[in-house]
């Protein structure tokens, strides 16, 4: 009896430690399962603190619509959203924004807490995928965040090989230093200096890098122009950059700038340029100085070629202020009476002249008859 309990005892006793490790490894599994469905997709979260973006859908086709959504940005702040293709979470938008699908991108300002959602159409970039949804920062201090996605249909190309040696990265926010000046007032093309500090994380130094600069005007494209650093930097080390940046004249409106060393693009700073007002102020003047000065010129030579006839004489006439004879009151020229003083010869012709257009009209109290004469003696000696 004890042998056939042992024996049962030893076929049993497998079998229950089989039973026994089934139930473990489903009660692991039951509470794995609430745990992996919180989890995010794969580069589409981000840490505490740290700018993140989830998808709705990670693969659609052209034409499709998704849903973007943010957290652990800053609050109210403009963002844009581009899908772009040769670009990665961990090697970021290779080539900039030249590889993304700019005239389908969508602006979004995020809420009071920093998140977002936004719908999107599903575009096709320039550049092969590996595609990511890339959300950036238009205004205020960078920030960058990419989620994977998959642009059904699309061609797949392997991302470029990263070179040995020197490899350089930016380590402080980028900044426009400089002013305008009052020539830029009138479309004199604005100028500033970018300046920004660049590390070396490679195991080579970097002598005299080529950087290029671009500047893009609204949804177009970057216009990269090349400019060399004169320096080596160091492995390790680190070194503060500045380029300088020239708009064209007459410029105005926002602009982005842009710094690419290689195929990465390493910065990008917003620039608000504001509108050349003198220029503005000089054609309302050209437009109000010439059309006066055309009309007194043709008034000048309308008045010289026009015939001169009687009436505009009469007219002329009247219009000539008046003398001094025509105001003045007319005397008549009176006698001199003997013994009397004598009067001025040149008042006397005056006053002659003056009297002469009066006639022979007399002042109401004095007739000529009354006036006393040689030849008539008065009343009062005789009496």
């Amino acid at each position: 009896m004890r042998r056939q309990n042992g024996h049962t005892g030893r076929r049993t006793g497998p079998a229950s430690l089989r039973r026994g490790s089934h139930r473990w490894a489903t009660a692991l599994l039951v509470a794995l399962v609430p745990a992996l469905l919180l989890l995010p997709a794969p580069g589409a979260g981000a840490a505490d603190g740290q700018p993140g973006v989830t998808l709705s859908k990670q693969q659609a086709g052209k034409g499709g619509e998704i849903t973007v959504k943010g957290s652990g940005w800053r609050p109210d702040t403009l963002l844009m959203m581009l899908i772009c293709g040769q670009s990665s979470p961990g090697r970021g938008v290779i080539g900039g924004t030249n590889s993304c699908s700019n005239a389908d991108g969508r602006a979004v300002t995020t809420d009071a807490k920093g998140a977002f959602s936004k719908k999107m159409p599903v575009a096709e970039p320039p550049e092969p995928c590996p595609c990511v949804v890339h959300v950036a920062t238009v205004t205020g201090e960078q920030a960058t965040a990419d989620a994977v996605f998959v642009v059904a249909g699309h061609p797949v190309a392997p991302l470029p090989k990263q070179t040995d040696g020197g490899k350089l990265a930016v380590l402080a926010t980028t900044r426009l230093e400089g002013d305008s000046g009052i020539l830029t007032w009138f479309g004199a093309p604005p100028a500033r200096r970018l300046v920004l500090t660049v590390g070396n994380l490679g195991t080579a130094p970097v002598k005299d890098p080529v950087f290029q600069v671009g500047t893009a005007h609204g949804v177009f494209a970057p216009q990269w122009e090349e400019q060399q650093w004169r320096g080596t930097i160091a492995p390790g080390r680190k070194a503060q950059i500045e380029l300088p940046v020239e708009l064209t004249a007459g410029a105005h409106g926002d602009y982005q700038i842009s710094l690419r060393y290689g195929t990465k693009v390493l910065a990008e700073q917003p620039w608000g340029v504001g509108r050349p007002w003198g220029v503005t102020l000089f054609w309302i003047l050209l437009c109000v100085v010439v059309p006066a000065a055309v009309f007194r010129i043709g008034m000048a030579i309308v008045d010289k070629v026009r015939p001169r006839t009687a009436h505009a004489s009469v007219r002329a006439g009247r219009r000539r202020p008046p003398q001094l004879t025509d105001v003045t009151a007319k005397l008549p020229k009176l006698r001199r009476a003997p013994g009397t003083t004598p009067v001025n010869p040149a008042t006397e012709d005056r006053a002659g002249r003056a009297g002469s257009g009066a006639g022979a009209a007399a002042l109401p109290w004095f007739t000529p008859e009354s006036a006393p004469s040689e030849n008539r003696p008065t009343t009062k000696g005789h009496s």
